[in-house]
């Protein structure tokens, strides 16, 4: 089951659905990191566009906690 968050990207307002899992280690890791849940996402988002990424938020935060979740870190 999707569950949808608010949150701030580079000053604007938008809205993430993900799966609770993924939503746990995201909220895990911003802890972790003592970061916002925001400013974790805005990393996310960052790197995605910096490698010219085509996969949306959605997909990319699920994959960066998949990555994590492997890694073990």
């Amino acid at each position: 089951m999707l569950v949808k968050r608010s949150l701030s990207l580079a000053g604007h307002r938008t809205s993430l659905a993900l799966e609770a899992e993924f939503w746990d280690v995201l909220d895990r890791a911003a802890e972790e990191k003592r970061l916002s849940l925001a400013a974790l996402i805005g990393r996310i988002d960052e790197a995605r566009i910096e490698a010219g990424d085509e996969l949306n938020l959605a997909s990319a935060c699920r994959v960066w906690a998949l990555k994590r979740v492997q890694s073990g870190t």
